[in-house]
Parts: structure tokens; C-alpha cells; sequence
């Protein structure tokens, strides 16, 4: 991948939000400059991936327009790998956006090895 430009560049945000809320938050952390990793949940992914009309060429409009400038993962957070992987993307993040249902699991998951400097619940 090539080295981003703007003025986030080189900060690292891992997002595990859905929808709307979260991954707009992180559409505008990219683009202004910053990698942004998208986690989705497995199986099916974002529920926005079947957000039909429009499409283009199969893939929801709606999800491509707030999920450019993103590289993505899909995890199964329910498994002890799933876990494993999003604590080594987390122990290395400087943001952490996360829009979940019911209660912030951050406090009680205490998966990450280091908090990140900035957590955002979109």
C-alpha cells in the first residue's frame, strides 16, 4: 500500500462500527490522510453490504461511498482467534472507533494490550 498524504497521515485507526455513524466517522479520518482498518463481523459482514437500491455492479452504493480509503478484515470476534486478531490490530492503533449495540464492551472485553490514545463511540 502506498504511503497516505493529508494532514492524519500516519495515524492508525482501526473502526469496528456498522451502518452509518462509525464508518463515516472513519470515511473522514482516511480521507483526510489516516489508515483506517475496518473490522467486520462474520459471518455477512457490514450490514450496509446489503443496503440495495442503488448498487454498482452488485455492491451497495451506500457502503462503498463511507468505506472508501479503507482497507478491510473480516473476524469472527466471537472466537479465541477472532479476539487474538483484534487485539494486535488495537495494541498497535492510535484510534479506536467502535459503535456497537448495548453497553461500551471495551471495559469489559479488555482485549487490547495497550489502550489506544483516542477511542471514539460514534
Amino acid at each position: 500500500m502506498t504511503a497516505r498524504k493529508g494532514p492524519l497521515s500516519g495515524l492508525k485507526v482501526i473502526e469496528l462500527a456498522h451502518v452509518m455513524a462509525g464508518p463515516v466517522c472513519g470515511l473522514m479520518l482516511a480521507d483526510m490522510g489516516a489508515e483506517v482498518i475496518k473490522v467486520e463481523k462474520v459471518p455477512g459482514g457490514d450490514d450496509s453490504r446489503r443496503s440495495l437500491p442503488p448498487d454498482l455492479g452488485g455492491e451497495a452504493a451506500a457502503f462503498l461511498m463511507v468505506n472508501r480509503n479503507k482497507r478491510g478484515i473480516a473476524v469472527d470476534l466471537k472466537s479465541a482467534g477472532g479476539k487474538a486478531v483484534l487485539r494486535r490490530l488495537v495494541a498497535t492503533a492510535d484510534v479506536l472507533i467502535e459503535r456497537t449495540t448495548g453497553p461500551a464492551p471495551w471495559s469489559a472485553w479488555a482485549w487490547a494490550t495497550r489502550p489506544c490514545a483516542r477511542t471514539i463511540r460514534a
